[in-house]
């Protein structure tokens, strides 16, 4: 696309952009979606705060969509924004909940708008574009700004209208300020207790739920529970324990929904027991964790450990297993398999030999081939604890992504 050289006249019409346009813009989104998000967050802490917080995946998701749905309108003009329209409604109901205006919101959209059209004139001297299509770039982007404000207010003025009547709508403020990664003020947090008539607990369990949350389950909950569902990853808050008595009550409730029950925490740990619900509830999702009906997160503990940090496991086990490096890699994987099943059974060759569907022999000769190799890190307590946490962990996260034997 070459740059015309005539200069554009004061009061003509501006170009419109032409549909290649879009080929030129779509490779640079990912490292213009950091760096909106790095200077919004620069002039906005409050953002940098959502960001970290237990919606950080849907605002994030929100702003990567909005980015592609203005590349794919250039691209084709007819393709629908409906994903973009129920994300930018669901942004405006959390500005509502957590009790801001949407000034502060709108200001952070012209920023991003500012920082991608830095970026165009880039790509027009990178490209040698005329400056009549940046300037129609300029013109678009603005145009298309106001239209995200304009959805935006839509879902903030759902909450707001209703806000004012509905003890529901108060207490999903309440349960976004519990959540928040800063301590809301307490004075804050008490006066919408008593507007939303609901007693502030000393602990609470938090969990996640699969969506969509069929419509029966809001209605079917006790009084005192607090429930989003209107956001991609709904939750609910019980004060106190799940006893058994909650227990009656919630599994009717939930009937026909996916539910991880977190670990019940005080109420300022409130987003650690979501973080962790929502952790085994895609652990579910990728075959690591059974399915069940209600899965509670105190029996995953040891899972939710061993795959909190996998690039860190991925170190540990190349270190603890660098003597195997050198043999073939079919070897490699049955010697590495055949530790893991030894150290974390205990059990005599026989017994590993059945696990692993091979002769005891076998396994006696793969363990001698080992104490050779790793001799001296099986007996040290600190390499073998380091052993088998790797091991344990690197075979949980084989079941998940379904690649090749743990440790190669």
């Amino acid at each position: 696309m070459p740059a015309t050289t005539r200069p554009l006249l004061a009061g003509e019409p501006l170009e419109p952009l032409p549909r290649q346009f879009a080929a030129f813009i779509r490779p640079q989104l990912p490292a213009l979606l950091n760096e909106i998000r790095a200077e919004v967050t620069r002039a906005y802490p409050v953002y940098g705060r959502l960001l970290n917080g237990p919606d950080g995946t849907a605002i994030r998701q929100g702003v990567e969509q909005a980015l592609v749905a203005f590349v794919d309108r250039v691209a084709d003009p007819g393709r629908s924004a409906e994903l973009r329209d129920q994300l930018l409604r669901r942004f405006g109901r959390v500005e509502a909940y957590e009790g801001r205006d949407l000034e502060t919101l709108q200001s952070a959209y012209r920023l991003g708008a500012r920082v991608a059209l830095r970026r165009a004139k880039t790509i027009g001297r990178q490209h040698n574009l005329s400056p009549a299509l940046i300037l129609a770039f300029a013109d678009a982007l603005f145009a298309y700004i106001e239209e995200l404000e304009t959805v935006t207010r839509e879902g903030y003025a759902e909450v707001r209208e209703r806000a004012a009547t509905e003890v529901s709508a108060l207490r999903r403020q309440l349960l976004h300020l519990i959540l928040a990664s800063s301590a809301p003020p307490q004075t804050t947090v008490s006066e919408l207790c008593e507007a939303a008539a609901w007693e502030l607990p000393r602990t609470c369990t938090l969990l996640a739920l699969r969506p969509p949350v069929p419509d029966h389950v809001q209605a079917a909950l006790d009084g005192d529970v607090l429930a989003d569902f209107d956001i991609p990853q709904p939750h609910l808050l019980v004060p106190g324990d799940l006893t058994p008595q909650r227990l009656e009550t919630l599994g009717p409730a939930l009937a026909g929904t996916r539910a991880v029950v977190g670990l019940t925490v005080p109420l300022a740990q409130a987003a650690d027991s979501l973080r962790w619900a929502r952790r085994v509830l895609q652990f579910v999702d990728d075959g690591v964790v059974p399915d069940a009906p209600l899965i509670r997160c105190e029996d995953h503990l040891t899972t939710l450990w061993l795959l909190s940090d996998p690039a860190l496991v991925g170190h540990l086990a190349a270190r603890e297993l660098a003597p195997l490096d050198g043999l073939p890699a079919s070897r490699r994987d049955r010697l590495v398999e055949t530790l893991r099943v030894h150290i974390s059974t205990r059990a005599p060759a026989e017994q590993v030999g059945e696990i692993l569907g091979v002769h005891a022999q076998t396994v006696r000769y793969r363990l001698r081939s080992l104490d050779a190799q790793l001799g001296d890190r099986l007996a040290d307590p600190e390499h073998r604890f380091a052993l088998e946490v790797a091991l344990r962990s690197l075979h949980l996260r084989d079941r998940d992504d379904g690649s090749a034997p743990a440790g190669r």
